[in-house]
C-alpha cells in the first residue's frame, strides 16, 4: 500500500469512527421486534425488547432514511411567542406503530402514512381531507392497529381519529377505507354530542384495542366555555362500526344522556392516550379536569370522575374502580400521561400493578385489579386562602409517600433564582406578589403562582417503564407560571385572552413567572430526567435533560436542562433514547446512571415519543424519532415533517 493510500485510509478511520469498519460493531443476535401500538404494547411503558443496538456500540448509531410528508403549519409572524397564535403551528407528536416490515403514522393533518420499515419508502398514504385551517392544535399522536380473523382486504386494519371529529378504519395493506365499517369507512363521533363548533372536539391520541372493541376519546376544549361537549368515551365494533358502548363520565346515579338523547355536555374528556389489561378485560381511562380549567363554582358534581384514573369493563364500559389524583382541580392538573401497566414485587407479593405519573409531578402507583395504592397515599392538607367568590376548594389533597415527588412541592420567593443579585430580586419581587402557597394554591384574583405549570411536572410522553429491571424513566419539567382570574365583567377588556371561560363567573390569565431577562425565576435545570426504582419507589438517578439551545443567545443557549415536551423510550439492553428538548437532538442515555452515550442534531425540536424495532432474527434494529416542533416553541424552533430512523450501519 502506498504512503499516500495508508494515510488516507489512517484520516478516514479517525474521522469516520465506526463506520470505518463496519464488521468490527458488536451487534448482539435477537428476534425480531414489533411496536404494535403507541406505547410498545397494549399496557404502554415505551419499552423494546430489541436487542442489537448497546450502550457499547450506540456511538455508532446514523441516520438510516427521513422520510417527508409535506404536512406542516408554521405560526402567523404576528403569533410568534404568543399562545392564540402559536396554537396555529403544526405539532408533529406521533409515536409510529411497526408490524411485520410496515411503519404507518399520522401526519398532525391526519394523513396516514405507510412505509417500508427498513428504507422508508411509501407504500400508502390515505387523506381524509381535514379542514386544519378551521383547527387551532393540529395534532395526531398516533394510530392503532387491529388484526381480524381471515385474509383479505381489511383483514388488519388502522384506525385512527381525526381533528374533525371521525374515526377512520383503513385496510393496512392499501390504505382504503372499509366500507363495511360505519359509513364506508368512517364513524362520525360528533353524532350524540351536543352543538359546537370545529375547535371544540378533536381526537388527537390513537384508540385502544381490546378484542374486538375500538375504544376512542376526544379532546373537548374546557378553557373556552362552560358549556362544551361531552368527554364521552366510546367503543365501537372493529368489524361493523356499530356502538358496542359509551360512557359518559357523569356523577353516578345521574343521566348521562339528555332528554333528546345527545350526551350531556360538559363532562370530563379523555384526550390523553388508554391503554387496556387483555387478560382482565379492562380499559384505563386518563380523565382530564372537569371544566372550566381554573374557576369550578358551578360545575354541578361533575368532579366526580375529574383528574382520574378510571378502570372500565371492557365489555360492558362500566367503571370498575377510579382513583382520584386531584380532588375539585383548579390548577388544569389533568391526568396528561397513559396509565402503564407493569408487574411489581413489593413486600414478596407479585402484584399486576398501574403505574401513573402526573403534572404535579407526583407518581402513583396502584393495584390495577382494585385501583388500591401499594404505597400509601395520605390526604395532605391543602392550601386555602385567596379563594375567589363563588368557589369552594378540597381541604386535602393526595400525596403518595411513595415514589419520591419529580417537582418541588413548594416555591416562594426565597426559591427565586437569577443570574445575578438583580434579576434574582425581580424574580423574589414577582413572587412575593402573588399568593404562593406551594403545590394547590388555588387561583385568584390577585394572581397565584402555578408551579408545576399545566404542562408539568410530567406530561403525556411519559413515562417509559423497563418491566424487567422494574425501572421508570420519566421527564420532569420545573417552569413556574402563575394564573389570576378576571371577574366576567372585565374580561373584555383583556387582550389575547387564552382562556375564556364563557359561561362561567371568570375568566383567566395564564403566565410564565420569568425574569426581566426572559429566563424562568426557578432554579436550572428546567427540566431533568429521572430513573425510579418502582418496587422501592427510591429515585436512582436525576440529570438535567437537553440544552436551552435557540431558546437563548450564547452563552446561555448551552444551560443543560431546558423545557421539555415529549417523553423517553427505553431497550432491554439498557438504553434511554428522548428528544423532547428546545434544542434539536436525539440522544441516549444509560439507563443504569443516566450518562449520555449519543446525541444526533436534528433539524428542529423532537418534542414526541421514539420508538424502536428490529426487522427479522438478528437483523437490523432501528430507532424511530418525529422532528416537527410544538406550539409551545412557537419563534424559537420552527414546525417540520421529519420522521427520522436511525440504525447501526449496514453490514
Amino acid at each position: 500500500m502506498s504512503r499516500r493510500i495508508w494515510l488516507t485510509a489512517w484520516i478516514a478511520g479517525l474521522t469516520c469512527g465506526a463506520c470505518s469498519d463496519h464488521g468490527a460493531i458488536e451487534r448482539p443476535a435477537g428476534p425480531a421486534t414489533d411496536w404494535t401500538t403507541f406505547g410498545g404494547a397494549p399496557g404502554g411503558g415505551h419499552f423494546s425488547a430489541a436487542g442489537e443496538i448497546t450502550p457499547g456500540n450506540v456511538s455508532a448509531l446514523t441516520l438510516a432514511w427521513t422520510h417527508r410528508s409535506g404536512d406542516v403549519r408554521q405560526p402567523p409572524a404576528s403569533g410568534a411567542g404568543q399562545i392564540n397564535g402559536a396554537l396555529q403551528q403544526s405539532n408533529f407528536e406521533v409515536t409510529p406503530i411497526v408490524s411485520g416490515d410496515t411503519l404507518y403514522y399520522c401526519t398532525p393533518f391526519n394523513r396516514v402514512f405507510a412505509l417500508d420499515a427498513a428504507t422508508g419508502k411509501e407504500r400508502w398514504v390515505f387523506d381524509p381531507h381535514v379542514k386544519v385551517e378551521e383547527e387551532n392544535v393540529t395534532v395526531c399522536r398516533g394510530v392503532s392497529l387491529w388484526k381480524g380473523e381471515g385474509q383479505g382486504l381489511c383483514a388488519a386494519r388502522i384506525f385512527t381519529g381525526t381533528l374533525d371529529g371521525r374515526l377512520l378504519a383503513l385496510d393496512a395493506a392499501s390504505g382504503k377505507p372499509c366500507e363495511e365499517f360505519g359509513d364506508r369507512g368512517t364513524v362520525d363521533l360528533n353524532v350524540g354530542l351536543t352543538p359546537h363548533g370545529p375547535r371544540e372536539y378533536d381526537v388527537t391520541s390513537p384508540p385502544a384495542i381490546l378484542g374486538r372493541a375500538v375504544i376512542v376519546g376526544g379532546l373537548v376544549a374546557d378553557s373556552f366555555r362552560k358549556d362544551v361537549p361531552a368527554g364521552v368515551v366510546r367503543a365501537f365494533d372493529a368489524g361493523s362500526g356499530a356502538l358496542l358502548w359509551a360512557f359518559n363520565p357523569v356523577p353516578p346515579g345521574e343521566p348521562d344522556r339528555n332528554p333528546d338523547g345527545t350526551f350531556r355536555a360538559s363532562t370530563v374528556n379523555v384526550w390523553s392516550i388508554m391503554s387496556v389489561d387483555v387478560e382482565r378485560n379492562l380499559v384505563f381511562l386518563p380523565t382530564g379536569n372537569a371544566g372550566p380549567d381554573f374557576f369550578g363554582g358551578d360545575r354541578a358534581g361533575f368532579d366526580y370522575y375529574a383528574s382520574s384514573i378510571v378502570a372500565l369493563d371492557g365489555a360492558t364500559g362500566k367503571p370498575v374502580w377510579h382513583f382520584q389524583v386531584v380532588h375539585h382541580d383548579l390548577w388544569d392538573y389533568d391526568v396528561p400521561a397513559e396509565p402503564t401497566l407493569v408487574d411489581l414485587t413489593i413486600d414478596g407479593q407479585k402484584i399486576p400493578t398501574l403505574v401513573q405519573v402526573t403534572k404535579m409531578g407526583l407518581t402513583f402507583v396502584l393495584n390495577r385489579e382494585t385501583g388500591a395504592p401499594l404505597f400509601p397515599v395520605v390526604e395532605r392538607l391543602a392550601p386555602q386562602d385567596g379563594v375567589v367568590a363563588g368557589e369552594h376548594l378540597s381541604p386535602t389533597q393526595p400525596v403518595p409517600t411513595l415514589p419520591t415527588p419529580l417537582n418541588a412541592m413548594t416555591f416562594g420567593p426565597d426559591e427565586a433564582w437569577g443570574f445575578t443579585f438583580w434579576d434574582r430580586n425581580r424574580c423574589r419581587d414577582t413572587i412575593a406578589a402573588l399568593n404562593h402557597e406551594g403545590l394547590y394554591t388555588p387561583p385568584s384574583l390577585g394572581g397565584s403562582v402555578l408551579q408545576p405549570s399545566t404542562l408539568g411536572g410530567n406530561d403525556w410522553g411519559s413515562p417509559a417503564i423497563d418491566p424487567e429491571r422494574k425501572v421508570m424513566v420519566v421527564s420532569t419539567n420545573h417552569i413556574p407560571m402563575s394564573v389570576r382570574l378576571v371577574p366576567r365583567a372585565q374580561c373584555a377588556a383583556v387582550k389575547g385572552l387564552d382562556y375564556p371561560q364563557t359561561g362561567s363567573d371568570y375568566c383567566a390569565v395564564v403566565a410564565p413567572v420569568f425574569s426581566p431577562w426572559g429566563a424562568p425565576c426557578s432554579k436550572p435545570p428546567w427540566a431533568t430526567i429521572s430513573a425510579v426504582d418502582l418496587e422501592s419507589g427510591k429515585i436512582l438517578w436525576t440529570r438535567a435533560h437537553g440544552e436551552l439551545g435557540p431558546a437563548a443567545r450564547w452563552p446561555m443557549s448551552t444551560m443543560d436542562g431546558g423545557f421539555s415536551i415529549g417523553g423517553p423510550a427505553v431497550t432491554k439492553t439498557g438504553l434511554i433514547f428522548i428528544g423532547a428538548s428546545t434544542d434539536p437532538a436525539l440522544r441516549a442515555y444509560s439507563i443504569e446512571n443516566g450518562e449520555e452515550l449519543w446525541k444526533a442534531e436534528l433539524p428542529t425540536s423532537a418534542n414526541s415519543v421514539p420508538m424502536s424495532y428490529r426487522l427479522g432474527a438478528n437483523g437490523r434494529q432501528f430507532v424511530v424519532v418525529a422532528a416537527g416542533g410544538h406550539f409551545a416553541f412557537s419563534g424559537i424552533v420552527p414546525a417540520g415533517d421529519y420522521l427520522m430512523a436511525f440504525a447501526l450501519p449496514e453490514r
